[in-house]
């Protein structure tokens, strides 16, 4: 169960704003959440810490500012912890829930008593220092042991995907956004105003939370509006509607089995527990029948609710993960949760205006799940996380009625997901095609459209760009979806025109 929680959040521009270190933003949260578990001598109990891997250390490229080289160990000793083990996890936003759900297993059968999980984003601290004279040092050296469990890019990113310019989260939710435009049958200015009718009431949860990058209430109008200050990102995206990637914040939770919380004098008030749980990856990207829908996400919605023994119905209230629309409509397509329930979507405000990009944003989401549910007993509250390009997703269901640990079957549905039909990928891609699904990327050196398309001679997919003036208009004014043109493959990738 977990017993304590705390979030951390520094703002650019406020007074007090020093461009802390990820190490320091997570201490922060740490220590909130030591001191909000509210017994005695928690900190020196931990025998686990787990850390949520930040963006700084998520590649190859060395950290700008330097950085620890036993991330999680520089937290717990900053806070009093000597754990025995420490672990690092993999890359992606299901990462949070995926560790909260792993160490409430590991203690449920005694592997572990007292567990904090923690992590932090910097990315406004490596901004903000990146062309000043005097940038800090964040390097320090405190060894010890660390279950490193590396990167955990493999079936997110390629080097196909990488030469057709699928670099980075926008454009790549964006091809699925417009393919579920396609299904869903709108233009697209009747799907832009659909994003920001999800969007808005999450701006307005955001903008009354302490802890939010962005604590401004946009309007539906504001947000699907194309101005200088709501630029294009990535076609359907507008700026207001991709998740805030200047945020430093840190949040952490505490878990711990019955016996410690007793013997450590944390009061029952203060215990929530982890009901249904489920950890489920999609097909690879390019594989997927439909482009537009995730339906591991949605069976990880659906298995957690049978572990928690509830229905959809019986949620008080939901995070669902928002680093774009996307996401978000896809657990309502696949629930029947509607986009408008009057329960609300978010705890936190969601990504765009929360903030949070990276990996550590659910756990905020976590940490509002546990407070919102104390001051509703027996209630349920269901976090979903989703990690890289709509590729992983876990979801979390708390309450403070008392629950025994039960398995999830996640192992066996990760089976039928893949065994799931697969269409066939041509990577280098000559002749006649249909666009199955688009976006248009907005860059320093203009415009470039990319384009998931189907060859007329055997209906296979292939990925390709374009710069050319008459594509791109079909692209930026016209109708693409399903839409005739001629591919041609070169040594630096396919070439679409029309």
């Amino acid at each position: 169960m977990l017993v304590g929680v705390g979030q951390f959040t520094e703002r650019l521009g406020e007074p007090d704003y020093r461009g802390m270190s990820a190490v320091e933003l997570a201490t922060e949260a740490a220590r909130a959440a030591v001191a909000d578990c509210g017994g005695r001598d928690v900190a020196a109990a931990i025998d686990t810490v787990a850390g949520v891997r930040q963006f700084e250390i998520s590649g190859l490229a060395p950290a700008p500012l330097g950085k620890s080289d036993n991330y999680p160990r520089s937290v717990a000793r900053r806070i009093g912890a000597d754990p025995r083990r420490a672990v690092l996890e993999v890359i992606g936003g299901q990462s949070p829930q995926r560790l909260v759900t792993e160490f409430a297993g590991a203690i449920a059968a005694g592997e572990a008593d007292v567990v904090l999980v923690m992590g932090s984003e910097n990315t406004s601290t490596l901004r903000y220092f990146a062309d000043r004279d005097d940038k800090p040092d964040h390097s320090e050296t405190v060894g010890g042991q660390l279950e490193d469990r590396g990167y955990g890019y493999d079936g997110i990113i390629d080097d196909y995907s990488v030469t057709h310019g699928l670099v980075g989260a926008p454009p790549q939710y964006a091809l699925l956004e417009n393919a579920r435009r396609a299904r869903v049958g709108l233009s697209a200015d009747d799907y832009r105003l659909a994003m920001a009718e999800l969007f808005a009431p999450f701006s307005k949860v955001a903008a009354k939370n302490p802890y939010s990058s962005s604590p401004v209430e946009r309007s539906v109008q504001e947000l699907a509006t194309v101005t200088d200050s709501n630029r294009m990102i990535s076609d359907p995206y507008p700026r207001l509607m991709v998740a805030r990637d200047q945020v430093n914040q840190g949040a952490a939770a505490v878990l711990m089995s019955v016996e410690a919380a007793r013997r450590l004098g944390v009061p029952e008030d203060n215990w929530v527990y982890l009901h249904g749980h489920a950890d489920l990856k999609e097909q690879p990207l390019l594989e997927r029948p439909d482009l537009g829908a995730g339906p591991a996400s949605v069976l990880a919605v659906q298995e957690a609710l049978r572990v928690a023994g509830i229905g959809l119905d019986q949620v008080a209230a939901f995070d669902l993960y928002s680093c774009f629309p996307f996401p978000v409509f896809n657990i309502c397509d696949g629930t029947g949760l509607a986009t408008d329930d009057p329960r609300g979507l978010t705890l936190t405000g969601g990504l765009p205006f929360f903030g949070g990009p990276g990996n550590n944003y659910s756990l905020h989401a976590i940490a509002e799940a546990v407070t919102e549910m104390r001051g509703r007993p027996g209630q349920f509250a269901l976090v979903g996380a989703n990690g890289g390009f709509a590729s992983k997703y876990s979801v979390g269901i708390y309450s403070t009625e008392p629950a025994e640990w039960r398995p999830d079957r996640s192992a066996d549905l990760q089976e039928q997901i893949a065994a799931m039909p697969k269409v066939a990928i041509t990577e280098r891609a000559d002749g006649a095609a249909t666009v199955e699904t688009y976006t248009v990327r907005y860059g320093r050196k203009g415009r470039t459209g990319i384009i998931v398309g189907r060859l007329d001679a055997d209906n296979s997919r292939f990925l390709a760009t374009t710069r050319d003036d008459d594509m791109l208009a079909l692209l930026c004014e016209g109708e693409p979806l399903g839409a005739a043109f001629t591919v041609r493959s070169t040594e630096k990738g396919n070439r679409a025109s029309l």
